[in-house]
Protein backbone atom coordinates (compact mmCIF):
# COMPACT_ATOMS: atom_id res chain seq x y z
CA UNK A 1 0.00 0.00 0.00
CA UNK A 2 0.93 3.29 -0.95
CA UNK A 3 0.18 6.75 0.58
CA UNK A 4 -0.26 9.68 -2.40
CA UNK A 5 0.08 13.37 -1.24
CA UNK A 6 -1.78 15.73 -2.82
CA UNK A 7 -2.40 19.12 -2.41
CA UNK A 8 -5.54 20.96 -3.54
CA UNK A 9 -5.78 24.83 -3.65
CA UNK A 10 -9.45 24.99 -2.80
CA UNK A 11 -12.64 22.95 -0.55
CA UNK A 12 -14.39 22.67 -3.80
CA UNK A 13 -11.53 20.75 -5.23
CA UNK A 14 -11.20 18.71 -2.35
CA UNK A 15 -14.88 18.00 -2.45
CA UNK A 16 -14.50 17.17 -6.35
CA UNK A 17 -11.62 14.84 -5.53
CA UNK A 18 -13.41 12.97 -3.05
CA UNK A 19 -16.60 12.43 -4.78
CA UNK A 20 -14.02 10.76 -8.07
CA UNK A 21 -12.09 8.91 -6.10
CA UNK A 22 -15.18 6.88 -4.91
CA UNK A 23 -16.10 6.70 -8.53
CA UNK A 24 -12.69 4.77 -8.91
CA UNK A 25 -13.36 2.77 -6.16
CA UNK A 26 -11.59 4.27 -3.21
CA UNK A 27 -13.56 4.76 -0.13
CA UNK A 28 -13.31 7.13 2.54
CA UNK A 29 -11.67 4.56 5.01
CA UNK A 30 -8.27 5.63 2.33
CA UNK A 31 -8.99 9.05 2.16
CA UNK A 32 -7.76 11.28 4.65
CA UNK A 33 -7.81 15.52 4.26
CA UNK A 34 -5.84 17.50 6.21
CA UNK A 35 -6.75 20.98 6.54
CA UNK A 36 -6.65 23.98 8.78
CA UNK A 37 -10.48 23.93 8.29
CA UNK A 38 -11.74 21.48 9.61
CA UNK A 39 -15.37 22.58 10.15
CA UNK A 40 -15.31 23.28 6.44
CA UNK A 41 -14.57 19.40 6.28
CA UNK A 42 -17.07 18.07 8.36
CA UNK A 43 -19.79 20.16 6.65
CA UNK A 44 -19.12 18.72 3.77
CA UNK A 45 -18.83 15.44 4.86
CA UNK A 46 -15.12 15.12 4.16
CA UNK A 47 -12.75 12.44 6.19
CA UNK A 48 -10.42 14.39 7.85
CA UNK A 49 -7.26 13.30 9.14
CA UNK A 50 -6.74 11.87 12.18
CA UNK A 51 -4.32 12.29 15.52
CA UNK A 52 -1.61 9.71 13.98
CA UNK A 53 -1.56 11.45 10.35
CA UNK A 54 -0.78 14.82 12.30
CA UNK A 55 0.77 14.25 15.65
CA UNK A 56 4.35 12.20 16.07
CA UNK A 57 2.80 10.55 18.93
CA UNK A 58 3.79 7.39 17.62
CA UNK A 59 7.46 8.47 16.54
CA UNK A 60 8.42 10.33 19.92
CA UNK A 61 6.46 7.44 21.66
CA UNK A 62 9.22 4.82 20.44
CA UNK A 63 11.87 7.32 20.66
CA UNK A 64 11.10 8.01 24.29
CA UNK A 65 10.33 3.88 25.01
CA UNK A 66 13.80 3.28 23.77
CA UNK A 67 15.49 6.05 25.48
CA UNK A 68 13.84 4.73 28.58
CA UNK A 69 14.79 1.54 27.92
CA UNK A 70 18.61 2.54 27.71
CA UNK A 71 18.04 4.25 30.62
CA UNK A 72 16.39 1.35 32.45
CA UNK A 73 19.57 -1.05 31.49
CA UNK A 74 22.06 2.07 33.09
CA UNK A 75 20.35 2.13 36.04
CA UNK A 76 20.32 -1.51 36.70
CA UNK A 77 24.20 -1.58 35.44
CA UNK A 78 24.83 1.18 38.16
CA UNK A 79 22.29 -0.26 40.78
CA UNK A 80 24.87 -3.71 40.69
CA UNK A 81 28.20 -2.17 39.97
CA UNK A 82 27.90 0.38 42.67
CA UNK A 83 25.82 -1.89 45.39
CA UNK A 84 23.85 0.97 45.92
CA UNK A 85 21.78 -1.13 48.48
CA UNK A 86 24.97 -2.51 50.07
CA UNK A 87 28.01 -5.15 49.16
CA UNK A 88 25.95 -7.59 50.84
CA UNK A 89 22.18 -7.09 49.30
CA UNK A 90 21.40 -8.97 46.13
CA UNK A 91 18.80 -7.82 43.53
CA UNK A 92 16.58 -10.46 42.26
CA UNK A 93 16.76 -10.40 38.79
CA UNK A 94 12.76 -9.71 38.51
CA UNK A 95 13.25 -6.34 40.44
CA UNK A 96 15.80 -5.25 37.83
CA UNK A 97 13.18 -6.61 35.01
CA UNK A 98 10.66 -4.42 37.05
CA UNK A 99 12.92 -1.50 36.75
CA UNK A 100 13.96 -1.75 32.71
CA UNK A 101 10.09 -2.21 32.73
CA UNK A 102 8.92 0.79 34.26
CA UNK A 103 11.52 2.94 32.66
CA UNK A 104 10.76 1.97 29.32
CA UNK A 105 7.03 2.41 29.92
CA UNK A 106 7.89 6.12 31.51
CA UNK A 107 9.85 7.19 28.56
CA UNK A 108 7.32 6.03 26.07
CA UNK A 109 4.77 7.59 27.93
CA UNK A 110 6.88 10.97 28.13
CA UNK A 111 7.49 10.66 24.30
CA UNK A 112 3.81 10.07 23.73
CA UNK A 113 3.49 13.47 25.48
CA UNK A 114 5.78 15.30 23.21
CA UNK A 115 4.63 13.92 20.46
CA UNK A 116 0.69 14.93 21.35
CA UNK A 117 2.35 18.30 21.13
CA UNK A 118 4.19 17.87 17.82
CA UNK A 119 3.05 18.24 14.39
CA UNK A 120 4.09 15.04 12.28
CA UNK A 121 7.10 15.25 10.83
CA UNK A 122 5.56 14.53 7.13
CA UNK A 123 3.01 17.32 7.65
CA UNK A 124 5.33 19.74 8.41
CA UNK A 125 6.59 19.95 5.09
CA UNK A 126 3.34 20.85 4.04
CA UNK A 127 3.16 23.53 6.90
CA UNK A 128 3.46 26.41 4.34
CA UNK A 129 0.96 25.18 2.07
CA UNK A 130 -1.72 24.31 4.84
CA UNK A 131 -1.26 27.63 6.59
CA UNK A 132 -1.99 29.19 2.85
CA UNK A 133 -5.15 27.54 2.86
CA UNK A 134 -5.10 24.65 0.74
CA UNK A 135 -5.62 21.30 1.40
CA UNK A 136 -3.11 17.93 1.79
CA UNK A 137 -5.15 14.73 0.68
CA UNK A 138 -3.86 11.62 1.85
CA UNK A 139 -4.84 8.95 -0.58
CA UNK A 140 -3.65 5.33 0.45
CA UNK A 141 -3.91 2.86 -2.66
CA UNK A 142 -3.01 -0.61 -3.26
CA UNK A 143 -0.37 -1.08 -6.10
CA UNK A 144 -3.01 -2.36 -8.26
CA UNK A 145 -5.21 0.81 -8.11
CA UNK A 146 -2.49 3.57 -7.95
CA UNK A 147 -2.07 3.67 -12.24
CA UNK A 148 -5.80 4.26 -12.06
CA UNK A 149 -5.81 6.64 -9.33
CA UNK A 150 -3.02 8.83 -10.62
CA UNK A 151 -4.37 8.92 -14.23
CA UNK A 152 -7.58 9.97 -12.71
CA UNK A 153 -6.20 12.64 -10.85
CA UNK A 154 -4.09 13.93 -13.80
CA UNK A 155 -6.71 14.18 -16.06
CA UNK A 156 -9.76 15.29 -13.96
CA UNK A 157 -7.83 17.20 -11.40
CA UNK A 158 -4.17 19.25 -12.63
CA UNK A 159 -5.22 21.52 -10.14
CA UNK A 160 -4.06 19.41 -7.57
CA UNK A 161 -0.25 18.79 -7.26
CA UNK A 162 1.00 15.18 -6.65
CA UNK A 163 3.56 16.85 -3.66
CA UNK A 164 4.72 12.86 -2.33
CA UNK A 165 4.63 9.39 -2.01
CA UNK A 166 5.20 7.63 0.50
CA UNK A 167 4.69 3.11 1.12
CA UNK A 168 2.37 3.27 4.29
CA UNK A 169 1.73 6.92 6.46
CA UNK A 170 2.28 4.74 9.65
CA UNK A 171 5.63 4.02 9.59
CA UNK A 172 7.04 7.02 11.65
CA UNK A 173 11.00 6.64 10.67
CA UNK A 174 10.37 6.41 6.83
CA UNK A 175 11.48 9.19 4.31
CA UNK A 176 9.26 10.87 2.69
CA UNK A 177 9.49 11.63 -1.02
CA UNK A 178 8.76 14.76 -2.48
CA UNK A 179 8.00 15.26 -6.21
CA UNK A 180 9.01 18.24 -8.39
CA UNK A 181 7.36 19.29 -11.37
CA UNK A 182 9.90 17.85 -14.18
CA UNK A 183 10.16 14.43 -12.33
CA UNK A 184 7.07 12.51 -11.80
CA UNK A 185 7.95 8.68 -12.28
CA UNK A 186 5.94 6.63 -14.96
CA UNK A 187 3.77 3.96 -13.42
CA UNK A 188 6.40 1.19 -13.99
CA UNK A 189 9.71 2.99 -12.82
CA UNK A 190 8.70 3.83 -9.35
CA UNK A 191 11.33 5.29 -6.59
CA UNK A 192 11.42 3.29 -3.32
CA UNK A 193 10.74 5.55 -0.24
Amino acid sequence: MKCLYYVAPTLKSTLDISDDLHAVGINDYFVHVVSRDESGLKQHHIHSSNYLETLDLIRDGLIGAVLGFLAGLLGVWALQYFDALGPKIHVPMLVNYAIVATVTLFGAWEGGLIGIATEHKKIARFRDDLDAGKYLILIYVLLIKEPAVRAMMSERHPEAALAAVDRHFINPFSALKRHAEGDRPGPRAQPKV
